[in-house]
């Protein structure tokens, strides 16, 4: 169900390392909001901050921080989300990608967790 080429955060983000890296939410952050309606999302060039709120998810249920996973710029945001936000519900690790980041300390993935350990974490809530 996680990839095992992400790494994940405790708010249910995961990124994929890469230059740039990519960045979205989980399934299990999809399937706990339910039917994602929009997402603000960040312009390009912004510098994010590991940890940073850079935008939200909006779904019939509620209204969720995207946190940036790691460090560095914004090089690109998804823009077919606009006009078909519930790509982030049907393909999360894919065509539902978030943003993409240059990121400034690529070692700051390694505090991340990896995908056995993202999953014990979420069976245990």
């Amino acid at each position: 169900m996680y990839p095992e080429d992400l790494r994940y955060t405790d708010s249910d983000e995961w990124i994929r390392a890469g230059d740039p890296a990519t960045v979205g939410i989980t399934y299990f952050a999809q399937d706990q909001l339910g039917d994602v309606v929009y997402l603000d999302l960040p312009k390009v060039g912004r510098t994010l901050k590991a940890g940073e709120p850079y935008g939200t998810v909006e779904s019939v249920k509620a209204t969720s921080d995207l946190n940036a996973p790691a460090g560095g710029e914004v090089v690109e945001v998804n823009g077919v989300l606009e006009k078909t936000p519930e790509l982030v519900n049907s393909d999360p690790y894919g065509e539902g990608w978030i943003i993409k980041l240059r990121l400034s300390d690529p070692a700051e993935l390694d505090a991340l967790m990896d995908a056995a350990t993202y999953e014990q974490t979420r069976k245990s809530h």
